[in-house]
């Protein structure tokens, strides 16, 4: 087991370069201390700069949720900075509020499900006044400076609305018909089980996308084209899956490619009118999938009207977000507990002796726990540690030659640059350009001279908060996860069963769907984090948790359905109390962990899928709790 960790630790991933990524961070990093170099005030322009890791939580969002998100993020790191200045003089109450600061923040990320390096840099940011000047009259200034840093961050970040403000939403959508794609070539595949999973987690993103992009008073009709080529899109998926469940073993090479032309289109605009659709008769099923992918061509060629298209997407409320993480089977909830414990413990461990450059013990601490699970707790303390080793060998060459101002706004540029590209492919490649950046603002700032016992104290700081992170994980929750499985599937299954009885039943009372559909949006969602953090456990019973693995995507693969189906009533309540008397069985089952009965599951007429799905989900939960342990 730990040669296998120390392995993984260092094992480089293919993921593709985010150019654009690693190019933005470089400028926004960079740019605000080149302007204060030019103003002649280098130490100022150095705090502006670290406004600019507001660039590091862009991806590809739409541009409405970025402008929020950057905006917010920058506010954060300058109160960070603004209140880390006002409490340094008093260790105690600086460690209590580093702790809540990083507990707070990673709920926050955590909750509302944003991408991004979640709290980390705002504990970086507050940490690092502990090394300052002590002076609580500069927390105005300092505040003020980063956020200056911070929109540079956020001109970078909407720059790119000018010439194509639906960019975002158009590569979602390229990515789901790209995943279409794949899944119709895979029918009668090996391959075809993994690639629905992932073209069904790729159409809750290009949900999500264009939810969070839509702007009620400003719908467009290119907007509303995507809108409906995501809708397609999911028709679309729905037949691949009949198709294969029909007993195909291959699909017509003429769907393949319409939805390759489809794909290509999607990407490269001087196509986008150029596909070629061809006059052929196919049979049966396949027919009725050609005439769906040849309308999302009508649709993309733009011979179809749109101006009267109805865009409806279920939104959950923050508030609604935030108390449904609130609670003591989330993930969530009990991760940031975790995360604010152990790094307040980790600063007053750091303040209570005298470490030089105490800070960057809860620092280190906190980048480790930023790991999923217990397992990637511990790649993230051996990357950290051996590339900050040579990270430091890095930094000593250029502190060595002395740089001046404008070298070290062009080593911040690089160091960034790489950061980002590198951050993608192994953390420990990451942190060889990390350190010597943080090393380099370090020393730019605090004027420190004794290079040797900078650089000791470094090492010492860092391993010191990999090793209180590593404790802190294995102690608090070693294996909390796996023991809330079973009750977070069972609680999912009887929110399946409600919405399926407002469904399905003749029950004229107004229930809301919308509240039946969150409550089970947001049970999967803590039953799939859940489930990740469970395989990452040490020990961990990898046997046992393979076996729920297709019991889990069938609960995913049923709530897609449950959830895309309107409200039908063509059930009769003897068999609405069936699926009832067996959603309810099977919750059970899992509760006690023994099979209670097992079924026949009755035909629900229209809605084959959610029959199979239903029969599929009993399968694999009589396959594990026949073959579990």
């Amino acid at each position: 087991m730990s040669s296998s960790i120390v392995k993984d630790a260092f094992k480089i991933q293919k993921t593709p370069f985010p150019m654009r990524r690693a190019v933005g961070a470089a400028i926004c990093s960079s740019f605000p201390v080149m302007i204060g170099i030019m103003l002649g005030n280098f130490q100022y322009g150095l705090m502006a700069g670290i406004g600019g890791f507001s660039y590091l939580y862009v991806f590809n969002d739409p541009y409405k949720h970025r402008a929020k998100k950057v905006f917010l993020v920058a506010l954060g790191l300058a109160a960070a900075m603004g209140l880390g200045t006002l409490t340094a003089a008093s260790p105690f109450l600086f460690a209590l509020l580093l702790g809540l600061i990083g507990g707070f923040g990673t709920f926050i990320f955590g909750a509302l499900k944003i991408q991004g390096p979640a709290s980390i840099f705002f504990v970086i940011i507050f940490a690092m006044t502990y090394a300052m000047e002590i002076d609580p009259n500069a927390a105005l200034m300092r505040a003020s400076l980063v956020l200056i840093g911070g929109m540079v961050s956020w001109i970078v970040a909407m720059v790119g609305w000018f010439s194509d403000p639906y960019e975002p939403e158009k590569r979602a959508i390229h990515h789901i018909y790209a995943e279409l794609t794949k899944l119709a070539r895979a029918i009668g595949t090996s391959r075809f089980d993994e690639l629905k999973e992932s073209t069904l987690f790729s159409l809750k993103n290009v949900e999500t996308t264009l939810s969070s992009g839509y702007i009620s008073w400003r719908s467009s009709e290119f907007f509303k084209r995507l809108f409906i080529l995501k809708n397609k899109a999911h028709s679309i998926w729905g037949d691949i899956l009949e198709l294969e469940s029909l007993g195909k073993i291959g699909i017509a090479p003429e769907i393949i490619e319409l939805l390759n032309q489809i794909t290509q289109s999607l990407i490269q605009k001087s196509q986008s009118k150029e596909i070629k659709v061809p006059d052929v008769t196919l049979e049966g099923f396949e027919q009725h999938l050609y005439k769906k992918i040849v309308s999302a061509v009508d649709v993309i060629q733009e011979s179809v009207p749109v101006v009267d298209q109805e865009i409806h997407f279920m939104k959950h409320s923050v508030a609604k977000k935030l108390l449904d993480a609130f609670d003591k089977n989330s993930v969530v909830f009990l991760t940031s507990l975790r995360y604010a414990v152990v790094l307040g413990i980790a600063a007053m461990i750091a303040f209570s002796f005298e470490f030089e450059r105490s800070y960057w013990i809860p620092v280190s601490c906190g980048s480790v726990m930023l790991g999923s699970t217990i397992i990637s707790t511990f790649h993230r303390s051996i990357q950290r540690s051996i590339g900050t080793l040579v990270g430091i060998l890095v930094a000593g060459i250029i502190l060595s030659l002395g740089p001046a101002p404008i070298i070290v706004a062009l080593l911040i540029a690089m160091f960034n640059f790489f950061t980002e590209s590198l951050m993608v492919r192994n953390y420990a490649l990451a942190v060889t350009f990390i350190t010597p950046n943080a090393i380099l603002i370090a020393e730019s700032t605090t004027k420190l001279r004794d290079l040797p016992y900078f650089a000791t104290a470094r090492i010492t700081d860092v391993i010191i908060g990999c090793i209180i992170g590593i404790i802190g994980v294995l102690l608090v929750g070693r294996q909390s996860a796996s023991s809330r499985i079973p009750h977070l599937m069972s609680k999912t299954i009887r929110s399946q069963s409600q919405l399926f009885y407002n469904t399905f039943s003749n029950n004229n009372a107004n229930i809301n769907d919308n509240h039946l559909k969150n409550k089970m949006r947001t049970n999967l969602n803590n039953l799939r984090t859940v489930y990740g953090a469970a395989l990452g456990e040490i020990p961990n019973n990898i046997a046992s948790l393979s076996l729920l693995s297709p019991a889990i995507f069938s609960m995913e693969h049923l709530g897609y359905f449950l959830e895309a189906k309107a409200r039908n009533r063509p059930l009769t309540r003897g068999e609405i109390a069936q699926f009832l008397y067996i959603f309810e069985t099977m919750a059970q089952s899992i509760e006690q962990q023994q099979l209670l009965e097992s079924f026949d599951i009755p035909e629900i007429p229209m809605h084959a899928r959610i029959q199979e799905e239903i029969d599929t989900l009993l399968e694999a939960l009589i396959t594990y709790l026949k073959k579990a342990p």
